[in-house]
């Protein structure tokens, strides 16, 4: 009965263009209005309810988190669980936008890029549960945070900078963890958590997160499901991305004995997306994921820990031009990419005060593709090709020592095998049958000293060597020739020295942190689309490049009930090769919060302030996009406010962008051009423009 009235809820609100046509029908209709406020009593009680009468309980401190705050040198941690505010989309990318220094580029209502400190792609390492998921989509469609539904992670971890080793080759922007823990059940029975999310413009998310066993075994089951209509952006014009995803992922753990753990996991995903930036949309997303992870802790005295990890990933992907939008001439495509992930790795306890963890983890890609010119013809039934393989073993090992109570060192270092071939035919591509080989070093040492104020000063010194990936090697040409002749062999690899500075205070009212950084990249793998470097496609060009920049996010506790937070995040950088900025940095951005508390009622507010962009390049840019020009600065206010009905239970409700601002991100693709065509029935813009003002509510149970 109490699921029948959740659901009864969300699809009353799914019945209507945006929440708020629903609520001004409500007041303008006496009978409607009070049969929703019955369902919304409902729903308050049924959350109410299951909470009291469960023992899981809810975080005390939970809130809507508006920024994320540093805990550790150069080091994020948080829970995806708690709810963010502005929105996010379904998937890991737009979730990271809490974290100062990261931004997202919108293609429309899902999927976008995560860029740190203005660097993406493969410069940022993506992890789910400790394995690489690599989309299909050569154009981008599908970055490996389209997988990621963050609500269903234990975890989130990022690392700024080339400062660890741990995570997979190249990340010299920074590494990003999605993680889930084997946890066994401390009593024989159950545990889940459930929530429901409506919102404008037909947003509605559901997801259950269920567990089941004793202290040796479970069984642990997660669904999601996430759907939305085309946004309004501030001026009431629709944009073009509505979209619709749904995932299963089902876990078996075994604890073999006390200090000994095995977990097999199956996963299965799909969905469709609307592009308001090109002139495709997706309308298959596919991923189907096995995966094997074992630990063993307290070995012995020297080794604490071994883990062995072993994942599969098949992403099979299509994209087409008339299943979501009036036909147009391109027909449809679609790619498939197969990944296999090995890691093995073992902590170690060298001294009383000297920590190392060493280990290896293996990489193995696969791409093809194939290519209709009408919907008359058979998707699923169409002949693939091979384009791409690459292969990769990594040795890396990584020691933290103690110097003295309050001063340590870490370090680390990786090296890493490549190897890569061109599969493609000689009419296809000039490297088509060749192969390259590489053997590439990435290190790092930091610095931390603790003062007794407290603050925690660090220092630290990092070195990655980034092999070109898919995107920059295969669809792309080398610079200065036609399209046929390719830059697989001719791209080098990248090399980045970075230097980060800093430091973090935690007081028991105040939580302060500052990191600085500057970088020299030799040999950057620039995408440029200018006159001269492109035809159909853009080419793949080394230049030397720089860049310079920092984050900075404080919180201060005011009383019991009432907490403030502020954050800034600045990046500037220079193309040296060709005397030009260097494309694709975001602007000066702000964020200032202010948030009460009094563990039962909850409210506050978010201020976003970025300002223009006037340092860019037009036509250059990366794997995800180029620059398209100067854009304006804004501000934009949101709010929020919640209920917690018991320890196991929260109903939170907000409003972003209040005051239903039109404006567009500086890191976005353009606005509804279909790559030089506009799309049937929507306005053209420079840029895709984010959504106006946007009511939501969202209610979650632990039982």
């Amino acid at each position: 009965m109490i699921v029948d009235y959740v659901y009864l809820f969300a699809d009353e609100i799914n019945a209507q263009r945006n929440i708020k046509e629903y609520f001004m029908k409500a007041i303008g209709n006496k009978n409607y209005a009070l049969n929703l406020r019955r369902k919304n009593v409902l729903l308050l009680l049924a959350l109410s309810y299951v909470g009291f009468v469960q023992a899981e309980h809810l975080d005390a401190d939970q809130v809507i988190v508006t920024s994320v705050h540093t805990t550790e040198p150069l080091v994020i941690q948080t829970d995806p669980r708690i709810p963010r505010q502005p929105l996010p989309s379904h998937d890991g990318a737009d979730y990271l936008k809490t974290i100062p220094g990261f931004s997202v580029m919108r293609k429309g209502g899902s999927d976008g890029e995560p860029v740190l400190r203005g660097m993406a792609g493969s410069r940022l390492n993506v992890l789910v549960d400790g394995q690489n998921v690599l989309g299909g989509c050569s154009m981008r469609m599908d970055a490996p945070t389209s997988y990621i539904f963050p609500e269903t992670y234990d975890k989130l971890k990022v690392v700024k900078g080339p400062q660890t080793v741990l995570y997979g080759p190249g990340a010299s922007a920074g590494s990003v963890m999605f993680e889930r823990s084997i946890s066994f059940l401390k009593e024989p029975g159950y545990k889940g958590r459930a929530s429901l999310l409506v919102g404008s413009f037909g947003r509605n998310d559901e997801v259950a997160d269920v567990k089941a066993g004793n202290e040796q075994f479970y069984i642990q089951g997660v669904a999601t499901n996430s759907r939305s209509g085309d946004y309004k952006d501030g001026n009431g014009n629709d944009v073009h991305s509505s979209y619709k995803r749904y995932s299963g992922n089902l876990a078996l753990g075994l604890a073999i004995d006390e200090n000994t753990k095995l977990e097999l996991s199956a996963a299965y995903s799909d969905g469709w997306a609307s592009y308001a930036d090109r002139a495709m949309d997706g309308t298959k997303f596919q991923r189907e994921n096995f995966a094997l992870r074992f630990e063993k802790s307290k070995i012995s005295n020297v080794i604490n820990k071994v883990s062995f990890q072993i994942s599969q990933n098949d992403i099979d992907h299509v994209m087409d031009d008339y299943k979501l939008r009036t036909p147009g001439t391109m027909g449809w495509a679609r790619l498939k990419h197969k990944t296999n992930n090995v890691k093995l790795s073992s902590d170690l306890i060298l001294s009383k005060n000297t920590d190392l963890t060493v280990g290896l983890d293996f990489q193995s890609s696969q791409h093809k593709k194939g290519y209709g010119e009408n919907m008359m013809a058979m998707v699923q039934s169409s002949p693939m090709t091979d384009d791409s393989k690459f292969q990769q073993i990594g040795l890396f090992g990584e020691v933290r020592h103690q110097i003295y109570d309050d001063t340590r060192v870490i370090a680390g270092y990786r090296a890493d095998f490549w190897d890569a071939k061109d599969k493609r035919s000689l009419s296809a591509s000039d490297t088509g049958g060749k192969s390259r080989s590489d053997t590439l070093s990435s290190a790092f040492g930091r610095f931390e000293k603790d003062l007794t104020i407290p603050v925690t000063l660090y220092a630290g010194l990092g070195h990655a060597e980034r092999f070109p990936d898919y995107w920059e090697l295969i669809p792309n040409h080398r610079s200065g020739t036609v399209d046929a002749n390719s830059a697989f062999l001719a791209t080098k690899n990248e090399k980045t020295n970075q230097l980060d500075i800093g430091f973090l205070s935690h007081h028991e009212k105040l939580n302060f942190s500052s990191s600085l950084f500057y970088n020299k990249i030799n040999d950057f793998i620039l995408i440029d689309s200018r006159s001269g470097y492109a035809t159909m496609y853009a080419s793949t060009r080394n230049v030397d490049v720089h860049t310079y920049g920092g984050e900075l996010d404080l919180s201060y506790k005011i009383d019991d009930a009432w907490k403030t937070n502020a954050s800034i995040a600045y990046v500037k950088g220079r193309n040296e090769t060709d005397s030009l900025d260097l494309a694709q940095l975001p602007p000066l951005e702000g964020r200032l919060g202010l948030n009460y508390d009094n563990k039962t009622w909850f409210a506050g507010g978010l201020f976003r302030l970025v300002s223009e962009q006037n340092n860019y390049s037009i036509g250059q840019g990366n794997i995800a996009g180029k620059d398209i020009g100067r854009s304006s600065g804004f501000g934009i206010f949101s709010m929020h406010a919640g209920w917690r009905p018991s320890v196991n239970s929260v109903v939170t409700a907000g409003v972003d962008n209040l005051f239903d601002k039109t404006y567009a991100e500086f890191i976005s693709r353009s606005g509804s051009n279909g790559m030089g065509g506009a799309i049937a029935g929507y306005n053209q813009t420079t840029r895709v423009n984010e959504p106006g003002r946007t009511f939501w509510l969202k209610g979650t149970i632990n039982f």
